[in-house]
């Protein structure tokens, strides 16, 4: 061992003996608060509940532990590791699996098995749940096995290795997964960049000057002081610099963090993680408008607490639209995820009201909400834990278990409330939404008739809403009501539009100004769901049954800085179609008994005026008289298709003439010659360059680079007729014809390689006739010279 390894080596336990333990515990309790922070950056993702905390800080204080104990008996890699996940198993239990565990402390087999598959599956599962994420042991892996490992990683490099630098890596690594693993809506971020900042500087300070001093110490052994206040000035003076590092650092920090988090296109993974449900394969919610309104009119879907007055509940926001239905896209607004724990959605703060459901009549994925949802708490009546699915970006949410009666469940919600002034002087919102398809060319008509010399976003929106409402007429083609069909396909929106009159419900004109809207530019979309009318006695009611006669649907439209605004463009019930115009009726004369006419003498005809039978027969049969003509014209208009045709057909015949020549005629070896010719001739005529002077092989590999699905048989081609030509003896018929027959397998490969059109060119070019052409010129000039 050389002297340099020995002193690298000995460069830790030298630099710790000086060490006192209070230096051990200010580096854990360092390490611990520096850890702490990124520990933080998990809060949005679990919301207000603090077990994400006694999790992580578990698991720093554990893995500091295993660190200083690994530190202490000099404990080698496999031995740590090993130390390591005994420690993540046997206190995993009370950290991060309390609910699994027995009496919330004891390992148990859920609680056990949890934290084995969390080591690989519990951090997609923190991805792919809508925050926050519950605190099953399926989630709280991450944070404490992230802080685990980072504070035995940190720990370790802290007491045994001399510099302090590299300890920074697992700090600086745990608060970039509590960030990557954390919302767009960062917890604190300023606070705690600044904190790890000066934390992290401060503490590398200390660690040099003490390094420094144990150097001082180790070289000046034996010796005194020459002058103890002079080294004491000199410790206030570094002390000194150090805090005016930090000052400037934590300065320089929250002056510069608010330009740099002021953007709102935060990344974080679950950005990138899309959630599994498919909302393509539900049918649109929007298809059974008109179910509620005939065949559950009366019937009571579902109560609720506390709807304040002209409040809506939603079931759906719909903004794709494809001919026959208006339905959610899963690849832009539809973007749900599954929700981690059902008894919480987002934790918000504000004014907000606490609604009471309870499903009676009410079937379906959709669950029945309002707009904004901070939480939840819902309890299924089988008693089992459905999973729930949250859509932020529209306020809807849906199990694929299906709502059944008997569900119960509160909301916190926020009604937004809009300020006129402000959505007066707001732009749209810039979004992305799905293009629509097969929409009704009318749509586009009616819309930029409506819309005309509007000059601002809301009076575009509001000239598409008060002429539906004033010009349109409503039915719900109920009994005793003027005919109107159901649905809101491109025929029946082209029915409303443009029809002698507009006829419909909400389920047709939300859609219409919606489609409207969409064509304009603006970012609208269709809400189906319930409210009560204004005038009714229960609206602002503390308990409401909401009926199936409560059904509407709405536009919604995204503005900027505001949000998305409801606007209504069903007319008014009392609108009612006018009464179609009263027809004249005929009146029928009385009918009159007329004489029959008198009878009528035959008339007299001359002798000669009566038709000869031979005459008329002779006319039957003489059928050129009718198909000459239409024959004619057919012959003057196929001059032209026969000036292009007969060429191509000379082509073909000389293709073939040519075929045959080369595989019939001449000595088998010349046959051979032939075929390969063959398949130089189809090369040429798609399109190949093939140099006549190239040998076959080097031919052979300018086709492969060309026709690389035909590289078998063309090489093994143009070695064999280069075998049968310069080989002694002639080949046999039986290889003749095999080797015709391989020719024709690499024609067809070559051909098959290229389109339909590409082929046809091939088969009527003259690039390989000429070519034969040129060469046989060539071959003559040569005998001439020789």
């Amino acid at each position: 061992m050389s002297a340099r390894t020995s002193s690298r080596r000995a460069a830790g336990p030298a630099a710790a003996a000086h060490r006192t333990p209070w230096h051990f515990w200010l580096d854990a309790g360092v390490l611990a608060a520096l850890l702490a922070i990124g520990v933080l950056g998990f809060g949005p993702s679990f919301g207000s509940d603090p077990r994400y905390l006694v999790a992580g800080l578990g698991g720093i204080v554990l893995g500091l532990a295993v660190a200083a104990a690994a530190a202490r008996w000099r404990l080698g890699l496999l031995t740590t590791v090993a130390l390591g996940f005994l420690a993540y198993l046997l206190l995993g239990s009370p950290l991060a699996a309390p609910k699994e565990s027995l009496l919330g402390i004891l390992p148990s087999l859920d609680s056990l098995r949890g934290l084995l598959l969390g080591v690989v599956f519990s951090w997609k599962q923190l991805l792919t749940l809508a925050p926050p994420v519950g605190v099953s042991v399926d989630v709280l892996v991450v944070p404490y096995l992230s802080a685990l490992v980072t504070g035995v990683v940190a720990g370790t490099l802290a007491w045994r290795v001399r510099s302090p630098y590299w300890t920074l890596l697992p700090v600086l690594a745990l608060f970039a997964t509590g960030i990557a693993f954390g919302t767009t809506d960062a917890y604190l971020p300023v606070l705690r960049g600044v904190l790890l900042a000066v934390g992290a500087i401060a503490w590398l300070a200390f660690r040099h000057e003490t390094v420094r001093r144990a150097g001082t110490a180790m070289v000046s052994t034996g010796a005194s002081a020459a002058d103890s206040t002079a080294s004491r000035t000199g410790t206030w003076r570094r002390l000194g610099l150090g805090a005016g590092v930090v000052v400037v650092a934590g300065t320089l920090a929250f002056t510069a963090a608010p330009a740099l988090t002021a953007s709102p296109d935060r990344s974080v993974l679950r950005d990138v993680v899309v959630p599994p449900p498919n909302l393509h394969d539900l049918p649109s919610p929007l298809t059974t408008f008109r179910a509620y309104v005939k065949d559950k009119k009366d019937d009571v879907l579902f109560t609720v607490d506390g709807l304040p007055k002209g409040g809506r509940v939603r079931i759906a926001a719909l903004d794709d639209y494809d001919g026959v239905v208006f339905n959610v896209d899963a690849n832009s607004s539809a973007s749900f995820a599954p929700v981690g724990d059902p008894k919480a959605l987002a934790q918000g703060t504000g004014d907000a009201a606490m609604l009471g459901f309870e499903v009676k009549d009410y079937r379906g994925v959709w669950i029945p909400g309002a707009r904004v949802a901070q939480s939840l708490s819902y309890t299924a009546a089988d008693g089992a834990s459905h999973t729930l699915y949250l859509n932020k970006d529209s306020d809807t949410a849906l199990s694929l278990d299906g709502v059944q009666g008997g569900d119960k469940y509160s909301l916190e919600v926020a009604f937004p409330q809009v300020d006129g002034t402000k959505l007066a002087a707001a732009d749209f919102a810039q979004i992305a939404l799905p293009k629509l398809d097969n929409v009704p060319q009318v749509v586009d008509t009616k819309a930029n008739d409506i819309v005309g010399a509007a000059d601002t976003p809301l009076k575009k929106v509001q000239a598409l809403e008060s002429t539906l409402q004033r010009e349109g007429k409503f039915s719900n083609g109920l009994e005793g009501q003027t005919p109107s069909t159901s649905g809101h396909g491109a025929a029946r929106i082209t029915k409303l539009l443009s029809g002698k009159e507009m006829v419909g419900d909400d389920e047709q004109y939300a859609v219409a100004m919606a489609l409207m809207a969409r064509h304009l530019g603006i970012p609208a979309r269709v809400v189906m769901g319930f409210y009560l009318d204004e005038k009714d006695a229960n609206n602002g009611a503390s308990s409401v049954q909401i009926k199936g006669s409560n059904v509407h649907a709405w536009v919604e439209v995204d503005f900027a800085g505001l949000g998305w605004v409801p606007f209504n463009p069903t007319p008014d019930k009392d609108h009612i179609p006018n009464p179609p115009d009263p027809q004249n009726a005929s009146q029928p004369k009385p009918q009159v008994l007329q004489p029959p006419p008198p009878p009528q003498e035959p008339a007299d005809l001359p002798p000669d005026s009566a038709p000869d039978a031979l005459d008329t027969d002779g006319k039957k049969q003489n059928g050129w008289s009718l198909w000459g003509p239409i024959l004619a014209v057919l012959g003057i208009a196929a001059i032209p298709l026969a000036i292009v045709a007969i060429p191509l057909i000379v082509i073909a015949l000389l293709k073939t003439r040519r075929r045959k020549r080369r595989a019939g005629f001449g000595a088998p070896a010349d046959r051979v010659g032939g075929g390969w010719a063959e398949v130089l001739s189809a090369a040429t005529d798609l399109g190949a360059g093939v140099d006549a002077r190239a040998t076959r092989r080097e031919t052979a590999g300018t086709l492969v680079d060309a026709f690389p699905q035909s590289e078998g048989r063309t090489v093994a081609l143009a070695a064999r007729a280069d075998a049968s030509i310069f080989g002694p003896g002639q080949p046999s018929e039986e290889e003749v014809a095999a080797y015709w027959s391989d020719v024709d397998a690499s024609v067809a490969d070559m051909t098959g390689s290229v389109g339909f059109w590409k082929r046809q060119r091939a088969r009527f070019s003259p690039r390989s006739l000429f070519s034969d052409a040129r060469a046989a010129l060539e071959a003559r000039r040569r005998d001439g010279r020789s």
